[in-house]
């Protein structure tokens, strides 16, 4: 009797954790009697039709490491109907009925436009989805995977880069990952004890942020018997440049009274893919073996169009989300609803990121006490 077949693929930005998740969803599926297959270079080698069986040890030893086993690829052509007809004919022909997508914003896009089923039919593939991304910019769900991992990377840096500055009474401007969402900045700010954090839901004008540091480095040097070092967190979405940040910032600090020419010049630190990389933390492993167990069920299940969430920190709508009955801290979400959401966060009318900005305000003159 032939087996259920079922696929995993990771796609976009890869994350640490994604590995974990790979491992869960393979050995769950397994142990239900499917046979599962993982799609190489994501959405890029399901049009190729790359698909190969998974093992147990294939995926046993991959807990630790960062990345994906899988491989990813950026994919706009999967945007395109005949790209995802010709996905679709791959997945038909190799008998495939499920498939597990793990990633981002544009991976659940993808996901959903795959399973549509005014244009797939009802007999096309059942899709779920998992939240893979450093930025934790995906709607509806607490934490996505990788997000853990980074803000430690990002930290662990900063600590590192505070010894030098507290050596020099420095000014360091360093820029993190996350696009066009500020979570990054503004948590690793709070975690590494940095004096003032520069964030795009803030709406900052070029002029507003140079005020910013300039008036955190004033604070700062009117402290007698402690460091005087000036630590400040900028994320890479906030549009002005670090150079142009630093120049800025620089001509305005020589301008202060009694400004120490050696101590006016900032230094400048950009993590960029530093930040996506390395071994995952426990809590990454935990997240995503979890919600990949609870996506898998969701397949195994029969369900479709759906993606797996941790603790929504904005409830979802009840008319589509549900608590998941396998775990207490995941909830299964109507892809749909998802990917509003995403876009209102992106927008920034999400009260998530009104809640983020209100309280990044109220924060602005602690950091720096």
């Amino acid at each position: 009797m032939n087996k259920r077949r079922m696929a995993v693929l990771t796609s976009g930005g890869d994350a640490p954790g994604m590995n974990a998740a790979i491992r869960a969803a393979t050995m769950l599926g397994l142990s239900e009697g499917w046979k599962v297959f993982g799609v190489s270079q994501g959405y890029r080698g399901l049009i190729e039709g790359k698909l190969s069986p998974l093992s147990p040890g294939d995926v046993g030893p991959i807990l630790r490491r960062g990345g994906t086993i899988l491989g990813s690829a950026r994919c706009p052509e999967f945007f395109e109907r005949s790209a995802r007809d010709q996905a679709r004919k791959h997945l038909k022909d190799a008998g495939i009925e499920a498939l597990l997508v793990i990633g981002g914003n544009g991976s659940l896009a993808g996901a959903s436009a795959l399973c549509d089923p005014e244009e797939a039919g009802l007999d096309g593939v059942r899709v779920v989805g998992v939240p893979a991304s450093i930025d934790n910019d995906i709607g509806f769900t607490g934490i996505s995977i990788g997000v853990d991992t980074a803000m430690n990377t990002i930290v662990e840096a900063c600590d590192k880069i505070s010894d030098t500055a507290d050596a020099h009474d420095r000014t360091f401007i360093i820029e993190v990952m996350g696009r066009e969402s500020g979570y990054l900045a503004m948590t690793s700010a709070i975690a590494a004890g940095a004096d003032a954090v520069l964030f795009p839901e803030a709406d900052k004008t070029e002029e507003e942020i140079v005020d910013t540091i300039v008036r955190t480095v004033r604070r700062v040097r009117q402290r007698i018997g402690r460091t005087r070092r000036v630590m400040v967190i900028k994320a890479e979405g906030v549009a002005m440049s670090v150079g142009r940040l630093k120049d800025a910032v620089d001509e305005r600090l020589r301008e202060e009274p009694g400004a120490d020419p050696n101590k006016s010049e900032t230094r400048i630190t950009v993590l960029g893919h530093v930040v996506r990389g390395g071994r995952p933390t426990a809590f990454d492993r935990l997240v995503a073996s979890r919600l990949a167990h609870v996506a898998m069920r969701a397949l195994v299940n029969g369900q479709s169009r759906k993606m797996a969430a941790w603790v929504p920190p904005v409830a979802p709508p009840s008319e589509v989300s549900v608590k998941s009955p396998f775990d207490p801290y995941c909830w299964l979400v109507e892809l749909g609803a998802v990917l509003v959401e995403t876009e209102r966060l992106s927008v920034r009318t999400s009260p998530l990121v009104e809640w983020r900005t209100r309280v990044f305000d109220q924060l602005e003159n602690v950091l720096s006490l």
